[in-house]
């Protein structure tokens, strides 16, 4: 699932709540119409939508992908932490902000906001998938496994949960059980792990 996507399921699942983050999508549109003239400079029509309305959590959170995609990771985390700071019950603004801190490094700082998205909204498999990959990173296997276990009994059909859940698993030396996983993410296109088969199983 790409990180839009996981976007608008983790949006969708707080509509019924009211969030007033949702709730005001309407208004802006209609500022971002208003700030076409700017062109395709999102952080400029962003940051124009922030000064007409400071407490706009979609803004900020939205300025962050925009520093995200340039490359601008410490300037995501500060729009990302803005917005939960304005709005800090919508779980994907801590996801992302996740993305941000395992960029820097900050792989601790990223399990921890994936955490707090998983919180909030429990039902999101990318959540536990990332908070996965960061345990990667840190060498906590074993926690990482749990993690993509949970990703996989609510999204059963997505390759690279396997793969990685079977690189986890060769990492603790069980072979037997990574290569149980590659056939399945081969079995649903995962080409890389088809060579993995090949090569180790």
């Amino acid at each position: 699932m790409s990180r839009r996507t996981t976007v608008i399921a983790a949006a969708l699942s707080v509509l019924a709540l009211g969030s007033p983050l949702i709730a005001g999508c309407g208004f802006q549109s209609k500022i971002m119409e208003q700030l076409s003239h700017l062109g395709g400079d999102k952080i400029a029509r962003y940051t124009k939508a922030i000064e007409i309305n400071p407490k706009d959590a979609d803004a900020y959170a939205n300025r962050g992908d925009a520093k995200y995609e340039l490359e601008d990771y410490e300037g995501a985390i500060v729009d990302y932490s803005k917005a939960i700071e304005i709005y800090p019950h919508v779980a994907f603004a801590y996801y992302h902000r996740s993305f941000a801190k395992r960029k820097l490094g900050d792989y601790e700082g990223a399990v921890d906001d994936c955490s707090k998205a998983i919180e909030i909204n429990p039902h999101v498999a990318d959540y536990y998938y990332n908070r996965g990959l960061t345990k990667d990173k840190l060498g906590d296997y074993e926690g990482a496994i749990i993690d993509y276990n949970k990703a996989l009994a609510i999204s059963p059909h997505v390759a690279i949960g396997y793969k990685n859940r079977g690189l986890s698993k060769k990492l603790l030396g069980e072979l037997k059980g990574a290569c149980v996983d590659w056939r399945k993410a081969a079995s649903l296109g995962d080409e890389v792990a088809a060579e993995w088969v090949k090569e180790q199983c």
